[in-house]
């Protein structure tokens, strides 16, 4: 289903991972479906485990597929809240490496396109560079997995504020890693709450980096909720994205516990 908003039909998903929490995991896109979208993400839905067993995955695959809607995003483990991602960690290679044809596997499953790999905090004690190398190979490692399925591996930039170890918090910087890794399927995911709240100029942003976008997340500024309920205009943002040609999905990942879409209309 596509919504209207300002008269233009978008195409909106919804986070489960982050909306309908009351809900226990498995019921929740069968309750996006019952409020009226089509289309699902998930941040990584079995905590830190990176190697979950069939029964598992089974379980999880079913309640997307019982619910009839699409997945359109996943993540690669990332270990939230605690952490930010395993992508430049030392020590978590093996960790990492071995969640990659996993989460593959569920996105071939579910004809999922797009594998968000969050970077990872910095690490006391370890070179930066150093971090910042393994990130590279890793996030290669991804996107040649990705690639076996015609899939996208994106790079998020995250916020200073929330995730003061997190390094990438720019969408100059994020662009700037993924030209460093080479691969044509490595993508930005532009989360426009994100670099609100690093004071961005968002339009700016969406004209320069537009070409590199392969997923789009919206929240308001700066409490993280839904559109209207905070500083940014959508308005002229969704506008910004038309005029780029962005026609994919919108990410809401916003907190509302009254899981109000009156906004949308």
């Amino acid at each position: 289903m596509s919504f209207t908003t300002g008269g233009v039909p978008r195409k909106f998903d919804v986070n489960c991972s982050i909306l309908f929490t009351d809900l226990p995991l498995l019921e929740r896109a069968a309750a996006a479906k019952a409020a009226g979208f089509d289309a699902v993400e998930f941040w990584w839905p079995f905590g830190e485990d990176a190697t979950p067993g069939d029964q598992e995955i089974d379980a999880f695959v079913r309640s997307i597929e019982d619910a009839g809607v699409q997945l359109v995003g996943l993540n690669f483990i990332d270990l939230i809240p605690a952490g930010r991602g395993l992508v430049s960690v030392p020590g978590a290679e093996t960790k990492f490496r071995d969640n990659v044809p996993v989460a593959v596997g569920i996105a071939e499953r579910l004809g999922c396109k797009a594998l968000n790999a969050l970077y990872g905090n910095r690490i006391e004690g370890e070179s930066p560079e150093k971090q910042d190398e393994l990130a590279l190979e890793n996030l290669r490692f991804a996107a040649k997995a990705a690639q076996g399925i015609g899939a996208i591996v994106l790079l998020e930039a995250l916020n200073a504020i929330e995730s003061p170890a997190y390094p990438v918090v720019s969408s100059e910087h994020a662009v700037r890693i993924i030209e460093q890794v080479g691969e044509p399927n490595v993508r930005f995911l532009c989360d426009l709450y994100h670099l609100a709240r690093m004071d961005e100029n968002l339009t700016s942003t969406i004209d320069t980096y537009g070409r590199y976008f392969g997923h789009v997340q919206i929240a308001d500024s700066p409490n993280r909720g839904r559109p209207g309920s905070g500083e940014l205009d959508f308005a002229q943002l969704f506008g910004a994205l038309d005029a780029i040609g962005y026609d994919g999905y919108i990410g809401l990942e916003y907190k509302d516990p009254e899981l109000d879409w009156e906004w949308i209309k």
